[in-house]
């Protein structure tokens, strides 16, 4: 199964991005608001410039406590951002997100993003790939 079949089953739900003047604050509030873990960051919502999470906050709150509401997302963001092509093997992307300790990703092309994964969309589809080889399986072993 590749990124492509995954973002197809997400639908045309376009990216949520916040762009890197905003506040910290401002980003706890779309993430809060949409119930998501994650912004992409990016001035023209097509080029990426970072991510900032759920995790990147909370660290920094536990750090520096509510003062860094006040920052702006760029102070804030992961910056260096592994991406994906859609033409990309889930399973790949699922190894690439666990090697690297982080759950979301974005789909890039020419320097372009296309689209925005989760682990939770890269395990649901990795789920249900092995769920049809399971049936297949057993659609051999009982001559069906």
């Amino acid at each position: 199964m590749t990124v492509q079949q995954v973002l197809k089953s997400k639908g045309n739900a376009p990216v949520v991005t916040i762009k890197p003047a905003a506040t910290v604050a401002e980003a706890v509030g779309i993430l809060s608001s949409k119930r998501i873990g994650a912004l992409v960051v990016s001035e023209d919502g097509k080029r990426v410039a970072g991510i900032i999470s759920e995790r990147d906050i909370v660290r920094e709150l536990g750090r520096r406590g509510p003062v860094c509401l006040n920052d702006t997302v760029d102070q804030l963001m992961t910056s260096r951002v592994v991406g994906c092509t859609r033409s990309d093997r889930v399973d790949a992307v699922m190894q690439m997100m666990t090697d690297g300790r982080f759950r979301h990703m974005p789909v890039i092309e020419g320097g372009v993003m296309i689209g925005f994964i989760s682990i939770g969309d890269v395990v649901k589809a990795r789920l249900a790939e092995l769920s049809m080889e399971k049936e297949a399986l057993t659609g051999m072993i009982m001559g069906m």
